[in-house]
């Protein structure tokens, strides 16, 4: 006679490991878009420097009406999500399938790291390709190996120093594969150290006073391993976040969840400077 064998399932999700948001600490929220989907901001102009004459009635120079500039911000992101759980699935799993439980692993692996991916596009696209003073590129393309990794991020700190990007403020992202080469790098090791003091999600230490966040590669542009970046230079604004789970909608019994969620990152024009990246040679 064969034997038949029991098969239970147990009461357990094996859930998906988070991060949470890695961005929030490179954008700002200093502006308003209740009420709209657009703000505009307004920048002025500088004047020009001239030499001064001792003659004549423009002393000063030829005066000009000082001239002004607008960027226009639109919110261009307008996600959504949708899935139903049939009450039989809800109560035959032995509860795994429970709508608030699948709605939460959903914004934790979906529309966060959604959201993560795109400030770091923006920010890293918006590094000026010259620089107000200095006139050079923001963007220093270069391999990163353990003997330089130190110095890729140096090159990328001269760089801010030089258009006067403010000190203070500066936070790096790394990918792990430049984090592990950096910690290899004897010049580093030499002259530096990671701190411990972990303020910001998903900071792994300081280097020269810059707070280190790492990053999945995914979440990066392509063939960047380094961005410098102050958050008073990107507004990230979430306009709407919007979860909804409805009990026994018309035509579905069990669960419908909704999920919706209104936001951007955008850089502004004034503060490009404070924006540097490090990219790795195309092959």
């Amino acid at each position: 006679m064969p034997v038949n064998y029991a098969i239970k399932y147990a009461p357990y999700v094996d859930e998906r490991f988070v991060l949470g948001s890695l961005t929030n600490s490179l954008v700002n929220q200093n502006f308003d878009w209740v009420g709209v989907q657009t703000v505009r901001v307004f920048s002025r102009d500088l004047a020009a420097l001239n030499n001064y004459t001792a003659t004549g009635t423009n002393r000063y120079g030829t005066p000009a009406e000082l001239g002004n500039a607008v960027q226009e911000m639109t919110l261009s992101q307008d996600k959504s999500m949708t899935w139903t759980i049939d009450r039989k699935t809800e109560q035959d799993t032995v509860g795994t399938m429970e709508a608030a439980a699948t709605l939460a692993e959903n914004v934790d692996n979906v529309i966060i790291p959604y959201i993560d991916t795109y400030r770091l596009g923006v920010i890293a696209g918006a590094a000026p390709a010259e620089g107000t003073v200095s006139g050079a590129s923001h963007t220093v393309t270069s391999a990163s190996t353990a003997s330089n990794a130190y110095t890729n991020f140096l090159a990328l700190q001269e760089v801010l120093d030089n258009d006067k990007a403010p000190v203070g403020g500066r936070v790096a992202v790394v990918t792990p594969g430049f984090y592990n080469l950096l910690k290899l790098d004897q010049n580093f090791i030499r002259s530096a150290d990671l701190s411990q003091r972990m303020l910001l999600n998903g900071q792994v230490g300081e280097v020269d006073g810059v707070p280190i966040i790492k990053v999945p590669t995914s979440y990066m542009p392509a063939n960047t391993d380094l961005i410098i970046t102050n958050p008073i230079a990107a507004p990230g604004p979430i306009k709407l976040q919007e979860f909804k789970i409805h009990d026994d909608a018309p035509g579905i019994s069990g669960s419908l969840i909704e999920a919706r969620v209104r936001f951007d990152c955008f850089v502004l024009n004034k503060k490009k400077d404070a924006i540097a990246v490090h990219k790795l040679p195309t092959t």
